[in-house]
């Protein structure tokens, strides 16, 4: 991502790959996504239920809903759509309950 240049991150094709079966809750959900520099980039889930150990990370939600539930149970479940920003640290476990397609733009670190 050069200084300057616009990059559409809502248009950007993403290579889908399956998750980890040790990951995957339910359905076949896929995931994948493009570095734009090293801390910041735009990754996608299709439908389905998947669980992850998350990175210190911010992200804006550019399409699709899902449902984040966390292990920690002093934490309520958080409903993700177009335009939420969210803030995640590093160790949460999380549960993503994708209904549908979620696209969003992260910034690592």
């Amino acid at each position: 991502m050069n200084p300057g240049i616009v990059t559409d991150a809502a248009a950007l094709a993403l290579a889908l790959d399956s998750l980890p079966a040790e990951q995957v809750v339910e359905g076949s959900p896929r995931t994948g996504y493009i570095e734009l520099t090293d801390a910041i980039g735009v990754w996608e889930h299709t439908p389905g239920v998947s669980t992850d150990v998350e990175t210190d990370e911010v992200f804006v939600v550019l399409s699709g809903s899902a449902t984040v539930s966390f292990d920690d149970p002093a934490l309520e479940p958080i409903e993700l759509r177009a335009g939420a920003v969210v803030r995640l640290t590093a160790g949460m476990r999380t549960v993503w309950t994708v209904r549908e397609t979620l696209r969003k733009v992260y910034i690592a670190g």
